[in-house]
């Protein structure tokens, strides 16, 4: 019983910092650079746990972000299921690429989930789209490794299974 709930706590535990490096706030050139950290946590748990991480998760998390961030409810929460549902059907595929491969998968569903956002904002507020606003695609798929190997190393000591 305390390993579930170890697992789970570190989970809802990566999650939430995830959370709030997404928010914390930034000088402007870094916050055009920010990586999308809470895309690459629910992203590792979907391939590494997708029976505890799954497309439920990803809507959770991501409609707390939009309410953090102050936008239009569910956006996010959209695009990071719809990433979710992308990892959780291919997670054997994905589980077996290298973690640079897995990096460039990461970084075109990074791309996806801009492209969601942005023309679910569109359709909703009608603006324009800012210069830099794919620029997060590179941070994050330079992120990738570093959180993956975190990550794995958190869930191998933890022995979250």
């Amino acid at each position: 019983m305390l390993e579930k709930i170890n697992g789970r706590g570190a989970i809802i535990g990566s999650l939430f910092i995830a959370l709030i490096l997404a928010i914390i706030p930034l000088p402007p050139l870094a916050d055009l650079l920010r990586p999308d950290w809470v895309l690459v946590c629910v992203f590792y748990w979907t391939i590494a746990l997708p029976h505890r991480s799954n497309v439920g998760v990803a809507f959770a998390v991501g409609l707390i972000l939009d309410i953090l961030l102050g936008s239009t409810l569910g956006v996010r929460a959209l695009a990071l299921s719809i990433v979710s549902y992308i990892a959780a059907s291919n997670f054997t595929r994905l589980r077996n690429f290298s973690v640079w491969q897995q990096a460039l998968v990461v970084g075109a569903l990074t791309g996806l989930a801009k492209v969601v956002v942005f023309w679910a904002e569109y359709l909703v507020q009608d603006i324009q789209l800012p210069a830099g606003y794919f620029y997060p695609l590179v941070t994050t798929t330079l992120t990738w490794p570093w959180i993956f190997l975190l990550l794995r190393k958190l869930r191998r000591q933890w022995k979250i299974s």
